[in-house]
Formats: C-alpha cells, sequence, structure tokens
C-alpha cells in the first residue's frame, strides 16, 4: 500500500454530532467543500430554514457560481410554497416528493444527514461521512428519489390553482395494499362500488376486517351507498340476506376475471390482481395493485360496475318475469328483446374507454388488467348478441341474407382467424382437405357464425383435457338428404346436400346433455350460456339443412355436422 493509499485511508471516517454548533461548522464546511456536484433532501422544514439563514444562503450562492449542480428535493405545501419559490433561485433545479423526512445531503466526497431537521436545536444526532461506500449508497437514494419526484412549477400550480394531481401507481407489498384498502374505505363519502374476482377473494377481504368497516360505516355514515358485486357460494348466499340494508347491497354475478375492483366516490380505483386465489391469506392470493385517481382510468371501472349491476338487475328481472311468464310467451319474448337492447347500450363505450385507457399506459401490468377488462366487456357484448338472436329466432324475425359462396373458402376463413387468436401454447392441430369447391346459397355471415361457434365449441373440448393438445379435423361430403324447408307445394323433398362434420380429439358430449345439446341454456358449463348451438340450429335449419352431434367411437371427443342445400347458381 502506497502513502497516498494510507492517507486516504487514514482520513476516512463517521462520526456522530450531537450538538448545535458542530453541525452547523460541519454543514457549512460541506457547502464550502461542493465543487461540482450537491444533492439534498430535505422535508418541508428544510426551505425556511435556509432562506432564514444568511450563512447557508451565501454558501449556496457561492456553490452555484462556482458551477456546482444543486439537486434539491423537498415536500413543497402551502405553508412553505414562499420559500421553496426564493429557493428555487438558488438551486440548479428543485422537486416536490410526498412525505420526505430529516435531511440528507450529499457531495462528490462526504455525506451529512439527520433524522429529524430543526433551525433551533438537534432532536437526533447529525451523522458525517466521507466514507466512499457511504456516499455511493446515499447518491443511490437519492437517484431514486429523484426520479419519484415532481417539478417544482408543476407543484406550484396544483397548489396555487387547488388541483389535485392524478396519479397512478402499482403496489404489491400486501400490508400496504390492505393499509390503503381501509384508509379508502374510511375516506368515502358518498360512494363505495366493489368487484370480488371470486367468492374466496370475497371470504379473504371477510377476514381481513373489511366487511366488518363496511358494515361500521353503514352505520355511522347512513347517507354512503355501498354496493358489492361478488360471484356465490352457500356462505355468501347466507351473509347477503344479513348485510342487505338499503344502503347496503349486494349482488352474486358469475366470475368474470382474475380482478377486483375498489372504486371510492366515482374519484378513486383500487385494482387488485389475484395471483393464487386457492390460497386463504390475502398476502399469498394477491399479486399486483393498480392505485389511481385519474379520472378516465376510475370512470373506466366505474362504467364496468354500473354495467354488470345494471346486468345484475336485469337478470332478476328477466329469472322473476321467466316464472310469470311461462303461460305468457309473447310477454317473455318482448322483455328479453328490451333486455337486449338495455344490455347493448353501455357496452361500446365501456370496451372504447378501456381500450383508450390501456393504449395511454405505459405500465405493462396496467395493460394486463385492462386487457382483462376488454376481454370481460367483449363477453358481454357477445352474449347480447346471443340474446338478440334469440328473440329474432322466437319471434319470427330472422330472414338470412342470402348468397352466392364458396363454402370451402369460408371454413378456410374461419379456420385461419381463429388461429390467429389461439395462444401459442395451445397447440392444436387443425385438419382440412377439399378436392371439390361447393357452392350454396345461403347467409355467409351466419353460416360463418355456425362453423366458428361449433370449432370453438371443439377447440374448448381440447382445452378441458389439460394438456392444450389435440386435433381438430373438418371434412365435407355430399349426400341426399330431405330438406327442412318445403317447395311451393309444401312437400318435403330430397336433394343434394353437402355436409360439414366438425371432429376433435377432445373430451366427449355428456350423455345427459346430448339429448337436449340443441336446445336453449343446454350446458354444464359454469360460464358457458348454452346459446350457441341453439341458435346454430335455428341458422342451419333456416337454410333448409339439419344439425346432429355424435360422439367419437374411440371414446375421445365427439363430432359435431350440419348439412346445407347445394346450388346451381355460380358466383
Amino acid at each position: 500500500m502506497n502513502i497516498s493509499e494510507q492517507t486516504t485511508l487514514h482520513n476516512r471516517k463517521t462520526d456522530l454530532i450531537y450538538d448545535m454548533d458542530t453541525a452547523v461548522s460541519y454543514g457549512i464546511r460541506f457547502l464550502e467543500n461542493v465543487s461540482e456536484r450537491m444533492d439534498i433532501c430535505v422535508d418541508k422544514n428544510g426551505p425556511s430554514i435556509i432562506i432564514k439563514s444568511d450563512i447557508y444562503k451565501s454558501n449556496y450562492v457561492k456553490a452555484k457560481n462556482r458551477g456546482a449542480k444543486i439537486r434539491f428535493i423537498t415536500e413543497i405545501t402551502k405553508d412553505n410554497i414562499q420559500y421553496c419559490k426564493k429557493l428555487g433561485e438558488f438551486v440548479s433545479e428543485l422537486r416536490h416528493l410526498d412525505g420526505v423526512k430529516g435531511s440528507v445531503c450529499v457531495n462528490n466526497s462526504e455525506f451529512l444527514g439527520m433524522s429529524t431537521w430543526n433551525e433551533t436545536k438537534l432532536l437526533n444526532p447529525v451523522i458525517y461521512s466521507n466514507e466512499r461506500e457511504v456516499i455511493e449508497q446515499q447518491q443511490y437514494i437519492f437517484e431514486i428519489f429523484w426520479k419519484k419526484a415532481e417539478p417544482l412549477t408543476q407543484k406550484l400550480r396544483e397548489i396555487e390553482e387547488g388541483i389535485v394531481p392524478e396519479f397512478m401507481e402499482s403496489r404489491n407489498s400486501p400490508v400496504d395494499i390492505q393499509n390503503k384498502v381501509f384508509d379508502l374505505l374510511k375516506s368515502a363519502e358518498s360512494e363505495i362500488l366493489v368487484i370480488m374476482s371470486t367468492s374466496k377473494a370475497f371470504h379473504r377481504q371477510t377476514e381481513s376486517g373489511t366487511f366488518k368497516l363496511l358494515k361500521e360505516l353503514g352505520n355511522t355514515k347512513p347517507w354512503i351507498i355501498i354496493k358489492i358485486l361478488t360471484p356465490k357460494d352457500n356462505e355468501i348466499e347466507r351473509l347477503i340476506t344479513i348485510l342487505n340494508k338499503p344502503n347496503f347491497v349486494v349482488r352474486c354475478i358469475e366470475p368474470l376475471s382474475k380482478v377486483s375492483i375498489l372504486v371510492i366516490d366515482r374519484k378513486q380505483s383500487l385494482v387488485a390482481e389475484t395471483k393464487d386465489d386457492t390460497k386463504q391469506i390475502i398476502s399469498e392470493a394477491v399479486g399486483f395493485v393498480t392505485y389511481s385517481n385519474s379520472p378516465p382510468t376510475v370512470l373506466s371501472y366505474v362504467a364496468i360496475f354500473d354495467s354488470i349491476w345494471k346486468q345484475t338487475e336485469i337478470y332478476q328481472q328477466l329469472k322473476d318475469a321467466h316464472e310469470k311468464l311461462k303461460i305468457h310467451d309473447n310477454m317473455q319474448k318482448e322483455f328479453i328483446n328490451i333486455v337486449a337492447h338495455d344490455l347493448r347500450t353501455p357496452l361500446t363505450p365501456i370496451i372504447g374507454l378501456t381500450e383508450y385507457v390501456r393504449d395511454k399506459t405505459k405500465d405493462v401490468h396496467h395493460m394486463e388488467l385492462l386487457d382483462r377488462v376488454v376481454k370481460d366487456a367483449k363477453k358481454l357484448s357477445y352474449l347480447n348478441e346471443k340474446i338478440l338472436d334469440v328473440t329474432k329466432f322466437e319471434s319470427k324475425l330472422f330472414k338470412p341474407n342470402k348468397e352466392v359462396f364458396s363454402l370451402n373458402e369460408l371454413i378456410v376463413n374461419v379456420i385461419k382467424e381463429l388461429e390467429h387468436i389461439l395462444d401459442d401454447a395451445k397447440k392444436i392441430k387443425f385438419e382440412y382437405h377439399f378436392d371439390t369447391e361447393y357452392l350454396v346459397d345461403a347467409d355467409s355471415r351466419r353460416i360463418g357464425q355456425v362453423i366458428s361457434n361449433l370449432i370453438d365449441n371443439s377447440i374448448k373440448s381440447i382445452l378441458e383435457q389439460g394438456t392444450g393438445r389435440g386435433v381438430i379435423s373438418i371434412s365435407t361430403s355430399i349426400e341426399r338428404i330431405t330438406s327442412t324447408i318445403p317447395n311451393l307445394g309444401g312437400d318435403y323433398y330430397p336433394q343434394h346436400m353437402i355436409i360439414v362434420s366438425i371432429k376433435d380429439t377432445g373430451i366427449a358430449l355428456d350423455n345427459e346433455i346430448l339429448p337436449r345439446l340443441f336446445t336453449k341454456f343446454a350446458t354444464k358449463s359454469f360460464q358457458g350460456t348454452g346459446l350457441g348451438l341453439y341458435l346454430s340450429k335455428n341458422i342451419i335449419e333456416a337454410h333448409g339443412g339439419k344439425i346432429w352431434a355424435e360422439n367419437n367411437k374411440d371414446r375421445f371427443g365427439a363430432t359435431v355436422s350440419f348439412s346445407l342445400p347445394l346450388t346451381n347458381k355460380v358466383i
């Protein structure tokens, strides 16, 4: 070790300073030693202490005149705003950061820090160090604060014009998340909206004390409207009868996604991603959480809540009406039609607004959450279109918009579209080969809807196996079959029909479902509506064809086939 290294090592030190005079002298010497840069982070009292001290001010000016870059972070408030404006003249740049505590000063060669900043006395010892490791650590911490801090001009404008700053932030500390939930609930003044992702998420919040707090708020602030949407189980159904009051309403929904949503007064939102719903503890079950007061973001969640809330009202009305209108078929059809049109109205702005917010955000986790919202909204839109189609068929209002087209080409286009949206992880192979081009005179959009629905059902059947691997085969043949539409003389006559068969290697059809597979609401899936095959049957029969299904002989998967009349017309 040479003399220079010995001297440098010998001069390295870290001191604790307990008296005010010594602390001031250290501070002045620190300022005098600034040559290239000085980074300072102090609490809201710091600006007034510096501006009131001629010694501090003059040393700031001298450091700046020497060409030093001075970066300053503090908490800017209504009480210290004038001092911050003045201080901005003595530093290179000043920024605002909420909740700054104590004081940290670091230059190229020294560090000064204290936990409490006071202009008259030391409440805690001052730490001084010229240890390289300490300096580098403090510079690293300061850079983190600097990136999060807000420019002086922006904060001044917010304070002087009374603007509430907009923000969106992610949290992943379980304790921090739950405390934030409690703080938001306590801050509510008019309305609390909650969507629980699953019934287990509801029970986790019950165990954490969230619903106890909600009940207290409902009693102490009876003017607050509390609305909760949650998937149900037997325990939740029992609790609903206890919790429901005029200002506290819980309604049941099916699981829509792995996201729970909290909206306070339509001004603040907190969205939590469910990481592992099998866990009982919130810290193990919840992933990333997004908190925001940005109007576009918050209002998009409000729109989603309002739409689903209205859907539950309509669903309950529909359910009650169904029981009452079994013997009044015409009234029932009219009611369903009204419901379907009411569902359509809010979905377009919900999807558009959410996609707009998603496209504006740069945070990957926020984009994933909003993607799930868009996906669920589109599911509702698709359900709405199914309901409208049902009313058309039951009211005898459906009329196919016929045109001559190549059935082969339509099948290939549908397959390519589904292949495009399939996840890469889902290894599903499509097999098809057509030796002859078949022309049909039919509604191409509706026939495409049938083919897409049947292939989509095959995809779901394969995915239910758990491997994500399987084969879907599409084949065609010609047979002479009696049409379902009579000729001009009223007779049903045999004619050449094209048979399209879609065979998969998924799970076989349930024997209980098979006899009523093409009837309305025939499903054993918790998520399915049971309308897709019912609509497919009506579409095919409206074209003079038939549709049928059978399990494959090898006990793997099923085959669904439909027939359509061939045409002699040309394109």
